[in-house]
């Protein structure tokens, strides 16, 4: 399975869908794929930015593409060392901004299902040999002309290729409680919807079923290009 491409699909670096495609994107077009802050003081804020390039979209699956050395947008510390190197306790409250980094190693396969509270990646190893899908738990996506717009709800899950998984980043979770960035209605939200991941996962449901392993990137796709506006505020959002 490979990316299908026709020559003229793709567009020009940085450029927008147009209105004519309405609410769908064909293959080879490039989007933006953005996750707001949710740091006390700057929620609402985009913090996190990934230009991709399209696979699929339909009504049952938006399915993207992240190159290896993709220039993407990420939170950092004010003094611009990264999130993770700030203990886990100040992690939230410490001032922090944003900084433009290359996606190094792998690319990512993203998969995401309309209404469903996660999208689910892949990850491959040198030689394209088949890591792990990783289920992001996230707010349902929001659909702009340039791509589209999620915040990430912290905890997460591996699984692996004998079907065995695991719950990621629980400490984080717990302390983004803490520090008062999700309530408790959300965070046993957030909970309800990884059992329902889990459910697809133990029934080994799309995508997990669907073979998205053993895709691979059309090669005439060039890298997009990360635009200067990476962060504008979209004119009009759909579910």
């Amino acid at each position: 399975m490979t990316g299908t491409f026709k020559p003229g699909s793709g567009r020009a670096p940085g450029a927008q869908p147009g209105p004519a495609r309405g609410t769908r994107w064909a293959p080879g077009d490039q989007i933006l794929w953005r996750y707001r802050d949710h740091a006390l003081g700057l929620e609402g804020a985009v913090h996190i930015c990934r230009p991709v390039t399209v696979v699929q979209d339909t009504d049952e699956m938006l399915a993207v593409w992240m190159a290896p050395g993709t220039e993407c947008v990420k939170p950092v510390l004010a003094d611009g060392t990264s999130v993770h190197e700030e203990p886990l306790a100040t992690r939230y409250t410490a001032p922090r901004t944003t900084a433009r980094s290359r996606w190094f190693g792998g690319g990512v396969l993203k998969l995401a299902r309309p209404g469903d509270p996660w999208s689910v990646w892949l990850f491959w190893g040198p030689g394209w040999t088949f890591k792990n899908w990783y289920v992001n738990l996230e707010e349902p996506r929001s659909r702009w002309a340039g791509g589209v717009d999620s915040e990430d709800h912290f905890l997460d899950i591996a699984v692996y290729p004998d079907r065995s998984w695991k719950w990621l980043d629980e400490d984080e979770f717990a302390q983004a409680q803490q520090s008062g960035l999700m309530g408790r209605e959300q965070a046993r939200r957030v909970r309800e919807a990884g059992r329902a991941a889990v459910a697809v996962i133990e029934e080994w449901g799309v995508p997990f079923s669907a073979g998205w392993q053993e895709w691979r990137p059309d090669p005439a796709w060039r890298i997009p290009v990360l635009p200067e506006d990476w962060d504008r505020t979209p004119a009009h959002m759909t579910s």
